[in-house]
């Protein structure tokens, strides 16, 4: 299978009940190469009939799936990541066509972080047990039992991974989800299906309808659904709660950020450096954990800054499926003028372009790596999700300057620091307000460890034990083994 490269025209544009459907009735979607602007592939929007195929098959599956062993479930999930890793090249190369990543990234960090995904809670499926409570004569115990039909809502910017993320513990679980992928990335989440489905997964388990808002707030407030999980936007988010809340649904909310890292005098510039390149330029700068408000010591600021400058020579931008390539384009012609409008406002609003920020003379949607300096809290690229290559830095001088200003944001996704003191390193990370964390490191987001974040970025947590939380109930069994006493 290493040489299999699968064409970007799907054979249809939903994978529903275990076989490709199709209803030109839905509409059209071009999928669009963001590399060269040009049109690779077309679906259509899931029709009413597609949507209520997909309800109807998910939630028979369900009765089906919840009915096996854990470890026959936790089986077929692995079997699924065993046949991702044996298909990584073809579904990276896809992933690539998709989202314009390039190769060297997809490699690595899409299908492969998947793969993590459906293995983990595949080998922790036979271990979702209930507890046993003791209480004198009596006892009282714990089943944990699925939600039923979920709904996973997916980001254009991890496609395969954001797929799995939400099918492998729903799954794992014991439910049936229907996963709807962004609009502009609608291609890798067919392949998951596929594999899923050959992997042993009970036909209409897991199915992929494509369609924009109006989709997702078909499937959101359908009463037949039991859970939905969405990543996106905190506007977006905000919908999604909120429909799901008029239902009294499950939800899971991972949303945006406006991440900060702070780096102390102290810290290896090296490796300061290369953590906030990794949290400002990977997939161009397109993912909701990083971290773009790079505060900076005064005694390390300007180091640091020619640091930086100096190693973005080193970005590889060309053809994103060539291996060599290190840095692509950005998704969408769209995108494209977002974050032409932030550069614009950070140089209107007095920060310092030191480099970068260009659009490219090529077909495609291209801006060159941004590097400001001199940026304040309250300019726009500092207050605001960009999602594109554009990092800030910002000067402090105190440990507590840095972290009340770190937390002066309605985001709270992820937080860095940097520093050679492991006690400040733990104290500071102990003050900033975030759920997903790093020392001396970022955006590295093992299936181990789980992801998510606290005030506007979201509402519980993806991946690890916690998900497990999120995709299962609780049922409590109390057992009287004497007899009832009644006050008549």
């Amino acid at each position: 299978m290493d040489d299999l490269i699968y064409d970007t025209q799907p054979q249809a544009s939903h994978f529903v009940d275990g076989a490709y459907l199709e209803d030109t009735d839905g509409i059209p979607i071009d999928v669009i190469y963001p590399a060269t602007g040009e049109v690779i592939g077309r679906v259509h929007a899931a029709t009413d009939e597609v949507i209520d195929k997909a309800i109807e098959s998910g939630r028979r599956a369900q009765a089906e799936w919840a009915a096996m062993s854990p470890r026959e479930r936790g089986r077929v999930l692995t079997r699924a990541a065993q046949i991702m890793r044996e298909r990584n090249r073809p579904l990276s190369i896809l992933e690539t066509q998709d989202t314009g990543k390039p190769l060297q990234e997809t490699l690595v960090a899409d299908a492969t972080s998947g793969a993590d995904a459906l293995e983990y809670f595949g080998g922790i499926a036979a271990g979702l047990t209930g507890e046993h409570i003791p209480l004198g004569a009596d006892w009282a115990y714990t089943i944990r039992e699925p939600l039923g039909l979920c709904v996973g809502i997916g980001a254009w910017n991890y496609p395969t991974q954001i797929a799995c993320w939400k099918a492998a513990p729903a799954l794992a679980c014991g439910n049936a989800m229907i996963f709807k992928p962004s609009e502009t990335t609608p291609l890798s989440a067919l392949k998951v299906a596929e594999i899923l489905h050959e992997a042993g997964l009970p036909s209409g388990l897991f199915n992929v309808v494509q369609g924009a808002g109006e989709v997702g707030g078909r499937l959101t407030t359908d009463p037949r659904v039991d859970k939905v999980s969405l990543t996106g936007s905190v506007p977006t988010g905000r919908k999604v709660y909120a429909a799901a809340a008029d239902g009294l649904k499950h939800v899971t909310m991972e949303l945006g950020g406006k991440s900060p890292i702070l780096i102390f005098d102290d810290a290896d510039l090296e490796d300061a450096v290369g953590g906030a390149i990794m949290g400002n330029f990977y997939s161009s700068g397109q993912i909701c954990s990083n971290g773009t408000r790079v505060f900076v010591q005064k005694g390390l600021k300007d180091r640091f800054v020619a640091r930086m400058e100096e190693r973005l020579k080193g970005a590889v931008i060309g053809d994103p499926l060539n291996e060599a390539t290190n840095f692509g384009p950005l998704v969408s012609a769209r995108q494209m003028e977002i974050v032409e409008g932030y550069l614009k406002a950070g140089v209107a609003e007095g920060a310092r372009l030191v480099t970068g920020g260009e659009r490219l003379d090529r077909d495609g949607f291209w801006i060159t790596p941004a590097l400001f300096d001199g940026v304040t809290d309250e300019m726009s690229i500092a207050r605001e999700e960009i999602f594109g290559p554009v990092l800030s830095v910002l000067e402090f001088e105190t440990e507590e300057e840095g972290i009340a200003r770190a937390n002066a944001t309605e985001y709270g996704l992820s937080a860095g620091v940097f520093t050679r003191d492991i006690s400040r390193a733990h104290r500071v990370i102990g003050k900033l307000e975030a759920g997903t964390c790093f020392i001396n490191s970022y955006n590295d987001a093992p299936v181990e460890m789980p992801f998510g974040g606290v005030k506007m970025s979201g509402v519980g947590r993806e991946n690890a034990k916690a998900a497990l939380e999120h995709y299962s109930q609780l049922k409590s069994v109390y057992v009287r083994m004497g007899r009832v006493e009644a006050p008549f």
